[in-house]
Parts: C-alpha cells; structure tokens; sequence
C-alpha cells in the first residue's frame, strides 16, 4: 500500500492483517499467543497508538489492535458510516471472524461507545476491562461538549478538519499533558494516515458524534450492568483537557470492582503519553486477576 512509504518499521513492527467489512477493508494486527486482549482506539489514532502495548502483551498474550474504517492503515471510503454504532457494528463482526470467544477489553477515547457495546451485549465474552480516558454516558449536558457541537455542524469544521488535517496536526498535540514523547517522527504516524481531504472525515463525524449520537450513548449507559462488577484497570491522564475529572468520578462511582490509577502529569493519550508506565500497570493487573 502507498500509505507503507511513511511507516517506520522500527516503531511498528508489525505484519499487518486485513479484514473484509462490508464497506471496506480493516486494518487489524495480531500478535502472540495466550489469553486474547483486543485493543480499540479513539479519534484520530490508530493502532499505533498501542505499540508499546502490543510488544510487551504479545509475549504471554493473542493481541489483537484494530484500525476502525477511516482510520490508521484500514479503507477510507466515502459514504461509508463512521458513527460509533457504525464502528462497533464492524468491530463485532471482526470478532465473529477471528472466532474470539474471551477477552480481555482495552478502551481509548471513543474506544469506550465503540468497543464496550462487547462487553454489554455479549458480558460472557469480556473478562476484564482496560479504560484509558474514556466515557460511555450522554454528553448533551456538558457545556464545552455542547458549544464544541455547534462548531463541529459548520463550515469551519470541515475546513479545519479536512482541509487542514486539524484534529490529527492540532488537536492531538494540544492534548497531551507532556509533549517530550511526542517527537516529530511521531507525530508523523497520527498525521500520515490522512493524506487528503477526502480520507479525513472519519475524525470529523466522530467529533459531530459527541452530540450527534446521544441515543447510542444512553442506550448503552442504561445497560452498564453488564460491566460494573467486571475487574476493571482504569488508567488516567489528569492533564486531559477535554475529560476532567467529573468523567473520572462517574467510572469510580459506577464500577464497583475497579483498580484506579492516576496518572497526574499525562494528557489524554494515555497509552502513548506514558507508555512505560501503562505496561507496566496493566501486566501487573492481568497477572493479579
């Protein structure tokens, strides 16, 4: 694929695998042999933001990293549905196919409304639970959240978002609570992915999404039953600018069997951010449970 020219094989150093969906081909890797721990990103990353992950978990681990259409190293097409419940639709069907049965759930960002539905629709499937800055309720009372909105429906949106690349360039840079690990060759991998216009606008229906897709929130978030009791690691940058610590509370208040740590210099991108950290917390977590 042309997108490969970029692609440092030193930071990535994985065999890249392809699935079928319906509307185009998903980007997904697979590494290591073990109990399965299936890997979902948010908005505007990919599986690359879990690369440090994948290597240290793939020793004793079946790691699974996907790509959701529109993003990373998966299909970009136009007209295709890019809505959490799109994705999370594709998800499920990527494993029906890789005929996973039980794992272990790790979450970022839009990972949460994307990947959780696993969890709440098929509990028995998911048996432990990793969330890095994440949520799973409406977020039509938040203000910032509201007013973002009504950017988010106007020209200046798609102009920043798909002419400027600005959610990948800006947005992701701003972010981050420690901008040291975040070098330009980096930053290269969250910004290459969308080299036109056109492949752009995945991020940017996502960002209309915050508000757009209330109801998939507050169907799921009736249904947090399913996850409350389940052994839970949550990991979180209290640098983010965009989740404070209110998102934080409800997961502490809701999820009764939950391991927190907090991260108090580290932004958003938790897994890049602190990556020697979040190995090192998270196999701690899988070996104790």
């Amino acid at each position: 694929m042309e997108q490969r020219r970029w692609l440092n094989n030193s930071l990535y150093p994985f065999e890249s695998n392809y699935f079928d969906a319906d509307d185009g081909r998903i980007h997904y890797v697979e590494s290591g042999t073990g109990d399965p721990i299936l890997l979902v990103h948010g908005t505007p990353t990919w599986s690359f933001l879990y690369r440090d992950l994948i290597t240290h978990l793939s020793r004793d681990h079946r790691v699974i990293a996907v790509d959701h259409l529109g993003f990373g190293l998966s299909d970009k097409p136009q007209g295709a549905g890019y809505t959490p419940e799109d994705h999370a639709t594709r998800l499920t069907n990527l494993i029906d196919y890789l005929g996973v049965d039980e794992f272990t759930l790790v979450v970022h960002d839009f990972g949460g409304p994307i990947g959780l539905p696993l969890a709440i629709r098929r509990p028995e499937t998911v048996s432990r639970l990793v969330l890095f800055n994440t949520w799973l309720w409406s977020l039509k009372n938040d203000t910032t959240v509201r007013l973002t909105n009504l950017v988010m429906r106007g020209r200046l949106a798609r102009l920043f978002y798909c002419r400027y690349n600005g959610s990948a360039r800006f947005l992701l840079k701003a972010a981050w609570g420690d901008e040291t690990p975040l070098t330009d060759e980096v930053h290269r991998h969250y910004t290459n992915p969308f080299p036109t216009a056109a492949d752009r606008t995945a991020p940017l229906v996502l960002a209309q999404e915050l508000i757009g897709s209330t109801e998939w929130y507050e169907s799921l978030w009736q249904q947090r039953s399913q996850i409350t009791q389940k052994p839970t690691l949550v990991m979180w940058g209290l640098q983010d600018p965009a989740f404070d610590d209110s998102y934080l509370k409800r997961w502490e208040d809701t999820l009764s069997n939950a391991t927190v740590h907090r991260l108090p210099n580290v932004g958003h991108f938790v897994p890049d951010e602190a990556a020697d950290e979040v190995t090192e917390v998270v196999s701690e977590f899988l070996d104790k449970t």
